[in-house]
């Protein structure tokens, strides 16, 4: 049986797709096969996979029409044979020894899965900045070298990076438990990472930072595009992962913040052509809570007051005109509220206080 098996969808990442290969095919760890599922890709990105398959026989390439990433690493799994399973993204860049080492702390330990670190690469400066998100420091620090389950770190579920790639996973465990991603959307790892992380009994924490998360302008994440509307979706399919595995009313105000405060960050994000749609989407989801009104009523209970603020605007609001005015509203008065206690603060301060009056000065 073949070690590790990676699969890698790949869509239009021409400009990096040779750097990611490369940091793949030089693993210290030789016994693997690599699966690259390309996309529909309009560039030369099959081209260059071709290239890479001619010249290293552990390269399969799956060339299908576009159907997304999930559609793509979920299709990629099926054909996996390895013992292990990594899931690459095909614009980043995985340290050589990464798949040796999470491999053998897998097999030393007996894990349903391996976390190790992350590090951010910006391309524009060439900076490797490291960050609390992938770097999970805390988390870390509280597991040490223990083998665990989410029992073990209840206080850290939600401060996880989500991410596939920053994980080693056994095959037979994923298979077992039927762990998909979930098809036609993006932020489809959030989904994953949970069912993932409640299914599994062993895991363990490899405390080395071995991946290089490229970060760019134009990624997914950060353009602004119609798609952000998905986390609205996302957010239910948590819900229900949680629902599965009968942990939601433990996590209960977590996922209550998630549902508004997360949700809204994304509509401030979208492009404004898009912000329609998205407040569409966001209030028919908030109208099906209010309908019941037990529920609604400890939803908002147990939510933030600027979370409850949130909530009520869109459910009142006729339009994302009406919704957007409310909400510029709200915002001034917290920040008027802010500046009026740093004033507060200020004049409280004895640094600068006049304690005698000034006399008047003749000439």
């Amino acid at each position: 049986m073949v070690k590790v098996s990676v699969v890698i969808p790949v869509y239009n990442v021409e400009e990096f797709l040779g750097e990611c290969l490369d940091s793949i095919t030089n693993q210290t760890l030789d016994d693997i096969e690599i699966i690259c599922v390309n996309d529909g890709s309009k560039d030369k990105s099959l081209e260059i996979l071709n290239e890479y398959a001619a010249k290293d026989d552990r390269i399969t390439v799956i060339d299908q029409e576009n159907g997304g990433h999930a559609v793509a690493t979920n299709n990629g799994m099926k054909l996996a044979k390895g013992k292990y399973l990594f899931l690459m993204d095909s614009d980043d860049i995985l340290d050589l020894k990464a798949l040796e080492e999470s491999y053998n702390v897998a097999e030393e330990k007996n894990v349903d899965f391996v976390i190790f670190q992350a590090i951010n690469y910006y391309m524009d400066t060439g900076e490797l900045v490291e960050a609390e998100n992938y770097s999970m420091n805390e988390i870390a620090d509280h597991v040490k070298d223990s083998v665990f389950s989410y029992k073990d770190v209840k206080d850290y579920v939600f401060d996880f990076t989500v991410t596939p790639w920053s994980k080693l996973y056994n095959r037979e465990f994923i298979e077992k438990n039927s762990i998909t991603f979930p098809e036609g959307l993006v932020f489809d790892d959030n989904v994953f990472f949970y069912d993932v992380l409640f299914a599994a009994e062993r895991i363990t924490f490899l405390k080395k930072h071995l991946f290089k998360r490229r970060w760019y302008s134009s990624s997914s994440t950060r353009s602004g595009a119609r798609h952000f509307k998905d986390y609205i979706h996302i957010c239910d399919l948590i819900w229900q992962v949680f629902i599965k595995y009968g942990v939601f009313w433990e996590f209960e105000k977590e996922l209550y913040f998630k549902k508004v405060s997360t949700v809204y960050y994304w509509y401030r994000h979208i492009n404004d052509e898009f912000k329609d749609i998205f407040f569409e989407e966001m209030k028919e989801d908030y109208m099906k809570i209010a309908a019941d009104k037990e529920f609604c009523q400890n939803f908002l209970d147990k939510s933030t007051a600027s979370n409850r603020i949130i909530f009520k605007n869109a459910i009142k609001s006729k339009n994302n005109d009406e919704f957007s005015l409310l909400m510029e509203n709200f915002e001034l008065k917290r920040e008027n509220e802010r500046l009026k206690k740093k004033i507060e603060e200020y004049e409280s301060s004895n640094s600068w206080k006049i304690t005698k009056p000034l006399r008047s000065i003749r000439k």
